[in-house]
C-alpha cells in the first residue's frame, strides 16, 4: 500500500509539475506619464508631454490548467517614464524623465490555440530610481553651459524623488504566439490606475501609461 501511495504521489507531482513552466523575455518599451492638467509646466515654462522609449528585461512562471486556462507571474525590471520637450529662442530643450521601476505582473491566459495566448490582469511596480537627462538642440544649442545642464538634472531628479510615490498600479492586457519550441513573441499595453504624485495639492493627477514589445522563451 505504502508503495502505492508514494508511487501515486509522484505521478501527481510530476504531472503538476510538466504544467508548470519557466521563461523569460525581454523587450522595447514605450511609456508616456499623463496629467490631468495637460502639457507639462515647470518653473513658468509650458511644453508638451511625449513618450518615451526604453527597455523591460525579466522572468516569467506559467501554470497551466488545461490546455486553455493558465495562470502567469512575471518580474521585470523596466525602463519607463516619459519626455516633455520645451522651446525656446534659438533652442529646444528636451527633458527624458527615466522613472526605472520593479514590475509584477499577474494575468489570466486563455489559449485560443495552442500557438496564441491572450492574457490580462494587474500589475504592481516599485521605484528603483528616477534619473533625468536633458538634451538641448537648435543653433543656440552650443551656447548652454554644462555645468548648468548637469545641476538642473540633479534638481529635477530630487523634486521627481520628492514628490513621487515609490509604488504604482494598474491594468494591463495582451496576447503572445509561440514561433517555435518556447520561443516566443509578446506585446502588451499597460494602464495605470493610481496617481502618482504624493501628496496633490489641487487635485493634480500623474498615470503613466506603457506599451511593450519583446521576445522570450519558456523552457519546457
Amino acid at each position: 500500500m505504502k508503495k502505492i501511495l508514494l508511487a501515486s504521489a509522484i505521478a501527481l507531482f510530476a504531472g503538476l509539475n510538466a504544467q508548470t513552466t519557466f521563461g523569460i523575455k525581454a523587450g522595447y518599451a514605450l511609456s508616456n506619464l499623463k496629467s490631468n492638467e495637460g502639457d507639462f509646466e515647470f518653473g513658468g515654462i509650458e511644453g508638451g508631454m511625449k513618450s518615451k522609449s526604453g527597455f523591460y528585461i525579466g522572468g516569467l512562471v506559467e501554470h497551466k490548467f488545461n490546455n486553455k486556462f493558465a495562470i502567469q507571474g512575471e518580474l521585470e525590471y523596466a525602463n519607463l517614464g516619459g519626455k516633455a520637450e520645451v522651446s525656446l529662442p534659438g533652442i529646444t530643450v528636451t527633458e527624458k524623465m527615466n522613472l526605472n521601476r520593479i514590475v509584477i505582473p499577474i494575468s489570466a491566459r486563455y489559449y485560443v490555440t495552442p500557438e496564441l495566448g491572450i492574457y490580462a490582469g494587474p500589475y504592481v511596480s516599485f521605484k528603483t530610481n528616477n534619473k533625468v537627462k536633458f538634451e538641448m538642440s537648435g543653433p543656440n544649442a552650443g551656447m548652454v553651459d554644462p555645468s548648468g545642464i548637469r545641476e538642473g538634472e540633479r534638481f529635477v531628479e530630487k523634486y521627481l524623488n520628492d514628490t513621487l510615490k515609490s509604488t504604482d498600479f494598474g491594468l494591463f492586457l495582451g496576447a503572445d504566439y509561440n514561433i517555435h519550441k518556447g520561443l516566443f513573441v509578446d506585446a502588451r499595453y499597460s494602464f495605470g490606475l493610481s496617481n502618482m504624485i504624493k501628496n496633490p495639492v489641487d487635485g493634480e493627477t500623474l498615470k503613466m501609461n506603457f506599451f511593450q514589445l519583446g521576445i522570450g522563451y519558456k523552457f519546457k
